[in-house]
């Protein structure tokens, strides 16, 4: 069977170490052969605070995380990561796109790309079953789709089933933490939409389409027309990694 290539875009800086590093891990296991972007080909750095100094140990990624992403930082593949804003650039030789979340404010540089969105609104149209392609994304990932816009002005992931960071453990991060972290949990800043709403407001039917859970067990969501797999937040990291592993590996025949 041929090898199984994925990419994994980032920021150069701000995304979750345990929403990167568990699933970068996982898919090495697997045997497939992972590559990052970001948009001039800088090595990438996640979120500090996630990771390191008394943040991480209240707030922030678990020890077996923080060594999981160590381990992938050192990574060839990692600290030479291709450069998407490049006229080179293509998503097609992969066959799974996974997008990261995390809420520091600098994932905004993938959130808003307009060239990840133009790569995006080529891809995800091909995810459509039967396909050897696939997309996953988790927690603030799912906004870069929400926020791809296609042919028809509708987002990409406009007629899926989705879920995405919950707007209950959004708001409680922020209420929790603002006396002392400011609005760090608030990836647009004080007053702007939640992610969930974010997400929400771009499917046909929400009631329908979005599918929530406030329970702390890992809760992945898998879309039946399309191979999308989306989940809420680091927490989730593992299961995601799994389901995603085994629809890309049946896909991909």
């Amino acid at each position: 069977m041929a090898t199984i290539k994925v990419l994994i875009p980032m920021s150069d800086y701000g995304h979750d170490p345990t929403e990167t590093a568990v699933p970068y891990a996982a898919f090495k296991k697997a045997g497939f052969e992972v590559h990052f972007a970001t948009e001039n080909g800088k090595t990438p750095e996640c979120d500090r605070k996630m990771w390191q100094g008394m943040t991480q140990k209240l707030l922030g990624a678990t020890q077996s995380a923080v060594s999981a992403y160590k381990t992938m930082a050192s990574t060839p593949e990692f600290t030479t990561p291709l450069n998407w804003s490049s006229p080179t650039f293509t998503l097609e030789p992969y066959n799974l796109i996974f997008l990261p979340g995390g809420h520091e404010k600098s994932v905004r540089q993938l959130i808003d790309s307009p060239d990840i969105h133009k790569h995006l609104a080529s891809y995800f149209p091909s995810t459509l079953k039967p396909s050897a392609k696939t997309v996953a994304a988790v927690c603030h990932g799912v906004m870069v789709l929400s926020e791809t816009k296609g042919e028809d002005g509708k987002s990409v992931i406009h007629d899926c089933v989705t879920t995405a960071l919950p707007a209950r453990f959004e708001q409680v991060a922020f209420w929790g933490t603002r006396a002392f972290l400011g609005d760090y949990y608030k990836t647009y800043g004080v007053g702007s939409d939640d992610v969930e709403a974010s997400v929400r407001q771009v499917l046909d039917d929400p009631v329908k389409q979005y599918k929530n859970s406030l329970g702390m067990s890992p809760f992945v969501v898998q879309d039946e027309k399309y191979n999308y797999i989306s989940a809420r937040f680091p927490a989730d990291a593992k299961l995601l990694a799994e389901k995603t592993i085994a629809l890309v590996s049946s896909s991909s025949g």
